[in-house]
Formats: C-alpha cells, structure tokens, sequence
C-alpha cells in the first residue's frame, strides 16, 4: 500500500501535468485562432452539422450557458452560424461556415502536434499502458464526482437512493445512487 507521501507526490505530480498540458494546448490552439474548450464543438459539429444548441450541450456534457457562450465566440470568429429551425422557430441549429470546415485541419495539426511533444519518448507499450491508466483514473473521479454532485443535490428528507441525479441541464446520463448515505 502506498504511504500517504506518495500519494500526494501523485496527485501533486498529475496536477502539473495537467497545467503544463493544458497550456501548451492553449498555446497551439490561440496561434490557430480558438480557444482550448472549441475543437469538441467543431469535431461534433464536422461529424452532424444543423444539431441544435441543447443537442451539442448533451454531447459535450456541459451546460446550455456554457454551450452558449462558446457558440458566441465561434460565431464572432467566423467559424460557425446558428440558423432558426424552418419547422419550430423556436429552436436554434448550428452549422459550420466555410472557415469552420477549413479550420479542422489546422486543428488536427495542433493537436497532432501536442500528443507528439507530450508522449515524445513513450514506446508504444508504455502509450497502452498510460492510456489504460489514465481510463481507470478518469473512471475513479466520474464515480466520486457523480456520487458526490448527485448526493448533494438530494434533499436530505428523499430515502429512494434509486432516483436518477438530474440537475435541470439534461443530465439523465449520469449514473444512479445506489446507497449515498
């Protein structure tokens, strides 16, 4: 069993990965014109144009206002249109413009390059093996977290532990309690 300084040292150690990670992707991304949150956005939308704005939130497990405001900066850079739905005036579809079918190849680019910079030196097994590593650890947290956001969400009077965790943003995907308390 791992003693309680190697565990932080781990976490300590992930956490810089991440930064380091995320910067340098942000980086690359800025030099191409998006920001760090908008290859999901494109890559859904190069692969289903014309989804609707609730549609892209539940696929990329964000809130609409999230969605929203990454929709507005992609707008202004030219990159997608949001269009009313000719049959319900009431709904909202996005689309790719020109400049946001062009763009995916320099995003390719971009993130092509960051895996070659961040896995320079990894031999093909030891690429498997952090790959499953890195599927259990993300595993490990979607469980706490879940748990942890549906647990304390509940009303502490609700004894049914078997009532899906909805958080009024279409959440229905996230897993059941099965014992909270």
């Amino acid at each position: 069993m791992m003693q309680r300084n190697e565990l932080e040292a781990l976490d300590f150690l992930m956490g810089q990965v991440c930064r380091l990670h995320y910067l340098r992707a942000q980086t690359l991304l800025e030099a191409i014109g998006i920001y760090r949150g908008q290859p999901p956005v494109l890559h859904i939308l190069h692969e289903q144009d014309g989804l609707t704005q609730s549609e892209l939130a539940s696929r990329l497990e964000l809130t609409p206002a999230t969605v929203t405001k990454m929709l507005q900066r992609l707008e202004k850079a030219g990159f997608v249109q949001r269009q009313t739905d000719p049959e319900d005036q009431r709904v909202s579809r996005v689309y790719l413009t020109e400049a946001g079918r062009a763009i995916q190849a320099d995003v390719a680019v971009a993130l092509g390059q960051l895996a070659r910079e961040t896995f320079r030196d990894f031999t093909l097994e030891e690429r498997v093996v952090m790959r499953r590593l890195l599927l259990q650890v993300r595993e490990n947290l979607s469980q706490v977290v879940t748990t942890t956001a549906c647990a304390e969400k509940r009303h502490p009077d609700e004894e049914d532990g078997d009532k899906p965790c909805a958080d009024g943003d279409d959440r229905d995907k996230r897993r059941f309690i099965q014992s909270a308390k």
